[in-house]
């Protein structure tokens, strides 16, 4: 009898749940069936752990990618002209010809096929080397290992096409692209309008298909294209597989796939220009182009799910490509333009040493710390097995939004020397790269605003989608009871961990850094938790509260952010002053949260929930502060000056042995110019001359000085200006010479 007047009384609860809940769709499912559950689960639960982090997770490159770093990505950053590729818009024959051969575009592809077979993280540290150097030739390496067919290929390729296609991939032979953005169909790449028909032509079954894609990677120059398309079977000629999203291997010539005439109407090119950026990327079209049913991805039966491969294979690539990017800007920003804020002299000092630019410093340091921490804390959980989407796409857009951050501060301190492009600028192309990384993959607006919160709740949320199975069944009342019941339980779970833990972070010293933000982000982690609970009330409702979400999004983002500096702190304590920018990081950090927090207290849709939320999470109102004066300022002279923490914020970052190569100067210069400023200061107190061996070394860095803070001049550029066209063939007379006259 009981259990049925609990039915009765949650029946209501279920008839409004299914009435506003809206159906999820087959893409939406293959979203959040797709990858692994990972961290972001015990986020979710309002309850991480940092110890089972730090004893679980490890991270570290195999003696072979290590090896690779440090010779073959060398020599490659050492061929490159920086600015003669900006001139060019491409890359110079040899320097193609050296990714091929050396197998760069096939770094993930198993060794059994011709590749190297690498890691996650090994190929991370190689396209953020590369980076460091020039963004095209980081791009050109970067596209065929997280965006390009060889993936899919691995996953879900006949026998037959992996071995033929992943050698050739694998050798440089092939190059890749992957068609997949339209005109209509950008972050919404589920709507696109290339569509293709089943169809029987001379005893061969295949597809009439017309597609028109635009911002391809790689297509300029691709010899085998992958191709996403709406597949319609209205004859019902398929006998495997299924009408839907389809992939499809098209080659530029001929092959055993395609018939004698390979695919006819395929074209590859033009190109788009993104930004002068000089990487390869452009448009690939075709109309009623007939593609054979052997060039679909694991052949007929792999029809209509070409969706769920997608959101299987390529969101990985997501959390590793563009984060080194976005991580290589910050580390060349640290070292360089560290080191340049520490060389240049205005008013008699070091840059570095007025508090204007050393807030500006302390970001490029911070932010080099955070999104470094996330980079290995993502690839630790990559080697342990995990394809966690949910930490991808927050990889993606913490990642390349605090990479733009850096890079604006760090071109705020050159200066001129910034924005004056040739051999010379060494941030100018990071500059003008980074709206193209904050772009791609899914633009950060909105992979924020719904992929992040919208598909981490559902995916992540230890309770939730199991009651959002019960309600799209449409009759399972009794599911949706012990769902239900565990989400509440779970909500006031985490409301006491909220209250608990808020009242004991208010008497906890400072005395122990990485202590002390752990307490403060366990409070915050069940903070979260309760709020997202308590945003399960919108329903269905809450995909259009982008607002609302973007917030949720960006306090998980922030929790993420927290635990990966907290994880990467403990692996690296041994490291000077580390602690300084733990703080710092770690002070940004918990702020974030707290303001995301706030911003959904105030603005929540449904009234009284907002302040209640605020009551049990946040009684006294805001508690946390965005770092101190005195806090930027030592992370400042760290990296501006020969310290560990300036050594390890820019490991991995290419230094040209070119003596005239800036970068190398401005390396070279840090030591040397730190020492003849100190030498000067000491000279000045004791009221005495420098001795002869210390005029030597102020000389030095003086004359080491003065060629560092040179920038480019032209004769011309392009074409001459000092021309005829620009002498004035008109006159005018003097004030008043017309009234001398009469």
């Amino acid at each position: 009898a009981q259990k049925v007047e609990r039915r009765t009384f949650i029946k209501p609860a279920y008839d409004l749940a299914k009435s506003i809940m809206p159906k999820i769709s087959e893409t939406e499912a293959a979203a959040l069936n797709s990858g692994t559950i990972c961290f972001d689960k015990d986020l979710f639960t309002g309850d991480p752990n940092l110890k089972t982090l730090t004893e679980n997770f490890d991270v570290r490159l195999t003696p072979e990618e290590q090896s690779f770093l440090d010779n073959e990505a060398e020599v490659l950053c050492e061929m490159i002209d920086n600015y003669q590729i900006d001139l060019d818009q491409n890359l110079p024959a040899d320097v193609w010809r050296y990714i091929r051969e050396q197998k760069m575009m096939g770094m993930v592809i198993q060794k059994k096929y011709g590749g190297l077979g690498f890691s996650g993280h090994a190929h991370a540290k190689v396209v953020e080397k590369i980076a460091g150097r020039n963004g095209a030739a980081a791009v050109s390496v970067m596209v065929p290992n997280s965006l390009g067919p060889g993936e899919l290929l691995h996953h879900y390729g006949t026998q037959e096409q992996k071995d033929h296609y992943l050698p050739r991939l694998a050798h440089g032979i092939d190059i890749p692209c992957f068609g997949l953005t339209g005109a209509a169909s950008g972050s919404d790449a589920a709507s696109m309008r290339d569509e293709g028909v089943v169809c029987m032509e001379n005893g061969v079954l295949g597809m009439r298909v017309n597609f028109s894609k635009r911002y391809i990677t790689l297509a300029p120059v691709a010899t085998v294209v992958g191709l996403a398309f709406k597949l319609r079977d209205p004859d019902g000629l398929l006998t495997k597989g299924k009408e839907g999203i389809t992939v499809a291997l098209l080659p530029t010539e001929a092959n055993q796939f395609t018939g004698p005439n390979g695919i006819e109407g395929l074209e590859t090119g033009p190109r788009h220009n993104p930004l002068s950026c000089s990487f390869m990327n452009g448009t690939v079209k075709g109309e009623d182009v007939f593609i054979p049913m052997s060039c679909v991805i694991g052949g007929e039966e792999r029809t209509g799910y070409g969706w769920n491969m997608l959101m299987e294979c390529l969101g990985e690539g997501r959390g590793i490509s563009l984060p080194a990017l976005a991580i290589a800007t910050g580390k060349v920003a640290t070292l360089a333009v560290g080191g340049y804020a520490r060389v240049r002299k205005q008013f008699k000092v070091p840059i570095a040493n007025m508090e204007g630019v050393q807030e500006k410093l302390a970001n490029i340091g911070r932010i080099t710390f955070q999104t470094t921490a996330a980079q290995h804390m993502f690839d630790a959980f990559l080697m342990s097995g995990e394809k966690p989407p949910v930490l991808s796409a927050i990889m993606k857009h913490a990642c390349t939004e605090r990479g733009r951050f850096a890079v604006n501060e760090a071109m705020d301190i050159v200066g001129g020397a910034g924005i004056s492009k040739g051999p010379a600028n060494f941030m100018a192309g990071a500059y003008q790269a980074m709206p193209i990384a904050i772009t791609v993959e899914g633009a950060n607006a909105l992979t924020r605003s719904l992929i992040i919160f919208g598909q981490g709740l559902n995916r992540s949320h230890p309770h939730l989608l199991d009651l959002v199975q019960t309600i799209q069944a449409g009759n399972d009342q009794e599911g949706f009871n012990k769902h239900l019941a565990l989400i509440i339980k779970h909500a006031m779970t985490n409301l006491g961990r909220s209250v608990g833990r808020g009242l004991a972070v208010q008497v906890q010293p400072k005395t122990d850094v990485l202590d002390y933000y752990e307490n403060n982000m366990s409070r915050l982690a069940a903070n979260f938790a309760f709020c997202a609970d308590v945003g399960l009330t919108l329903g269905g409702g809450l995909k259009t509260k982008e607002f609302i979400s973007g917030r949720y999004a960006d306090v998980l983002s922030n929790l993420y952010m927290g635990y990966a500096c907290m994880w990467y702190y403990n692996r690296n304590k041994h490291v000077k002053d580390l602690d300084k920018v733990l703080d710092l990081a770690m002070a940004e950090v918990v702020y974030n949260i707290q303001e995301a927090l706030m911003g959904i207290y105030q603005n929540f849709p449904i009234p009284g929930l907002g302040p209640l939320m605020q009551a049990f999470t946040f009684p006294r109102g805001r508690e946390y502060s965005n770092g101190t004066d005195k806090m930027r300022a030592k992370v400042a002279q760290l990296i501006t000056t020969p310290t560990e923490v300036r050594a390890v914020l820019t490991e991995n970052v290419f230094v040209s042995k070119d003596p005239k190569d800036r970068v190398n100067q401005i390396s070279r210069a840090v030591a040397l110019c730190c020492e003849a400023d100190s030498i000067m200061s000491t000279c000045r107190k004791e009221k005495r001359q420098p001795t002869a061996d210390e005029q030597l070394k102020i000389d030095a860095a003086e004359e080491l000085r003065e060629e560092i803070i040179q920038v480019d001049a032209f004769e011309n550029i392009l074409a001459p200006h000092k021309t005829e066209a620009m002498r004035a063939t008109w006159t005018v007379s003097a004030p008043g010479a017309a009234e001398q006259a009469q």
